[in-house]
């Protein structure tokens, strides 16, 4: 792996801590959705055995460089790093210990000083699919005229009056001639796996507005936009990474034909 670029090791390691994940969850037998125990312990299991898949590759192919996981300890030290990995090694927690499908791990490489995200990926191995920014991508997302628009959002911290804001969405997108079909909410799990609707072309929008980590956000957004999607705050204003503590308040994802659009209508429910 010493000879890899930034970019084929996040798409290496990635995919091994996938493999490792499945694997793990495969050695607990069929899982009862009513036994917590097994699923917390499972659950408990997956993240440390990801993050210490990535920490060890991280620590032995880039030794110079910071590391930021959700599962490791943090340091202030990370601030002045010129090269910082943000690794979510089991994002979708919840679903994982659930025997669901949308579950991630995210590898990304933040660069403080050019304020760029490089080698991103998120990996859904229960799905097979692996999204990263070697991917070759041909052409700008294709905009449905044959289906509602829609929309993913956090399951237990959806934006508010988000029913309202739907309807206002799809009346003005009729209005322009873009879409005569309405919106309609997706129920997805974790964050890598609400972007890879967006990607694999089953949703248009991901907006959520009562904050979250770096490391859920991250790989997503590199991804998201090297697919052509339009990732920023809800306001339009580019993320940063790199901060203590490491907080991102919130984030829209969407597609380009129709970002200012939902910008505008997100911003009247806020004002309410």
């Amino acid at each position: 792996m010493t000879n890899l670029s930034d970019a084929e090791l996040s798409l290496l390691i990635a995919k091994q801590a996938g493999t490792l994940l499945l694997e793990l969850r495969e050695s607990y037998g069929p899982l009862d959705a009513g036994d917590k125990e097994q699923a917390d312990a499972l659950r408990k299991q997956g993240d440390r055995v990801a993050h210490e898949l990535l920490a060890d590759a991280l620590g032995q192919h880039r030794p110079q460089d910071a590391l930021l996981s959700e599962e490791g300890a943090d340091n202030a030290d990370r601030l002045d790093a010129s090269r910082l990995w943000i690794v979510d090694p089991l994002d979708g927690t919840w679903e994982y210990g659930q025997g669901r499908w949308d579950f991630a791990v995210h590898v990304a490489l933040w660069e403080p000083a050019l304020k760029r995200l490089s080698a991103c990926t998120v990996d859904l191995p229960a799905q097979g699919i692996c999204r990263s920014m070697l991917d070759e991508v041909s052409a700008e997302p294709a905009f449905p005229t044959d289906r509602p628009v829609r929309v993913v959002a956090s399951r237990t911290r959806p934006p508010a009056n988000l029913g309202r804001t739907l309807a206002t969405l799809g009346e003005r997108l009729a209005k322009a001639g873009l879409n005569e079909h309405g919106v309609e909410l997706m129920d997805v799990g974790s964050v890598g796996a609400k972007v890879n609707e967006l990607v694999s072309g089953r949703a248009e929008i991901y907006v959520h507005d009562s904050g979250f980590y770096e490391w859920d956000v991250a790989a997503p957004y590199g991804v998201a936009r090297h697919y052509g999607f339009v990732p920023s705050h809800i306001n339009g204003d580019e993320i940063e990474f790199n901060h203590m503590p490491p907080w991102v308040p919130n984030l829209l994802v969407c597609h380009p034909l129709i970002v200012d659009y939902v910008r505008d209508v997100l911003a009247e429910a806020a004002r309410g």
